[in-house]
């Protein structure tokens, strides 16, 4: 099981001063945002939110701009039932929040192991000392293809735990495909442009717990960086926390009831030649109430080969990225870190 302490036990104990392992560097530190709203803290009201149930063409030139600009936005009447997103994020915070330590320990992630599947706090593996923690607790689930899907890696509380994972995880495949049709047919492709290139999904469920920090304005719930797959799906409670990057400021992403936020990851970077950008976000603790965020990642087969689409490509229109072996791409991300977008600007032509 991994050995790092847990940040809410740490959280728990009244600390005064965060242990100096989660302070991030100067540069990386948030802002103040209660004096500087113009800036780091604009509403992200901005983000656009795209109402799926309206007429096709509305809907894809939406998501055009949305992506050409953003990289990520909201969509609502998804048709992911509100039930099923609520007592997710039920059973998940019950889960942090209602169990002995002990008793979450025995799902805790393998050490020294990249993206295992369980209940953890140190996400990348590496032998340096000076490795900045993020502060968040998280526990991270293997959900498709089903032959990676074994519930007994789950917890067996609360009761119905398992089985809400399992049908979450099959209606974000759903949503998932959906949208990456929606956003090739936005490029003048064939809809199944994307999802062909990613082939079969992978997917991951990854609930991240926020707890409560003495020194928000020193820490990160989680660092700078872009997913690495294809298609990230994310839902959060009210808090609020998230931030994206655009036009070099960091933006608030308030919640949006009954929504769910879209992240362009890497991958489809590199499949849109990059007429689509993927989004650089990152997580801001606060002092007095701990936060919980659901991502649903897609991502393709470690043995697929991503480039450019051909579609996209011309004498006029070269090729801006080499091609890429994903698990290649994987075991750079976990051993070198993100810090923002460097293991995709690697490839840069």
């Amino acid at each position: 099981m991994e050995g790092a302490v847990r940040v809410q036990s740490l959280s728990q104990t009244g600390i005064s001063e965060v242990p100096s392992r989660y302070v991030q560097p100067p540069e990386n530190r948030p802002t103040r945002m209660t004096k500087t709203k113009t800036k780091t803290s604009l509403s992200c009201s901005n983000v656009p939110a795209i109402d799926l149930s309206l007429e096709k063409g509305s809907v894809i030139a939406a998501i055009q701009g949305a992506c050409r600009e953003w990289g990520a936005f909201h969509v609502i009447n998804h048709g992911v039932p509100t039930k099923l997103m609520d007592d997710l994020r039920r059973v998940f915070f019950s889960f942090f929040n209602d169990f002995p330590m002990e008793e979450k320990l025995k799902y805790a992630c393998q050490p020294n192991s990249a993206a295992s599947q369980g209940y953890g706090s140190r996400m990348l593996v590496s032998s340096e000392n000076d490795t900045v923690l993020d502060w968040r607790d998280y526990f991270d689930h293997h959900t498709l293809p089903l032959s990676r899907r074994d519930p007994t890696f789950w917890p067996h509380f609360p009761p119905e735990y398992r089985t809400l994972v399992a049908d979450y995880s099959d209606a974000m495949k759903v949503l998932a495909q959906r949208l990456l049709g929606l956003i090739s047919e936005s490029l003048g492709l064939r809809a199944s442009c994307i999802e062909d290139a990613v082939g079969e999904f992978y997917q991951n469920i990854t609930a991240s717990y926020y707890p409560p920090c003495p020194q928000p304005d020193l820490t990160l719930g989680l660092q700078s960086h872009s997913d690495m797959g294809s298609i990230t799906l994310l839902i959060q409670d009210d808090v609020g926390g998230l931030q994206v990057l655009k036009d070099g400021e960091w933006l608030n992403v308030q919640p949006v009831q009954d929504a769910i936020l879209v992240l362009l990851a890497d991958q489809t970077e590199i499949i849109t030649n990059g007429k689509y950008r993927s989004s650089v976000h990152r997580a801001v603790t606060n002092a007095s109430k701990a936060r919980l965020s659901v991502a649903t990642f897609h991502d393709p087969a470690k043995a697929v080969r991503i480039s450019p689409a051909s579609d996209l490509v011309s004498e006029s229109s070269p090729p801006r990225y080499s091609s890429v072996v994903y698990g290649d791409y994987v075991s750079s991300w976990y051993t070198k870190g993100p810090e923002g977008k460097r293991n995709l600007d690697a490839l840069l032509l």
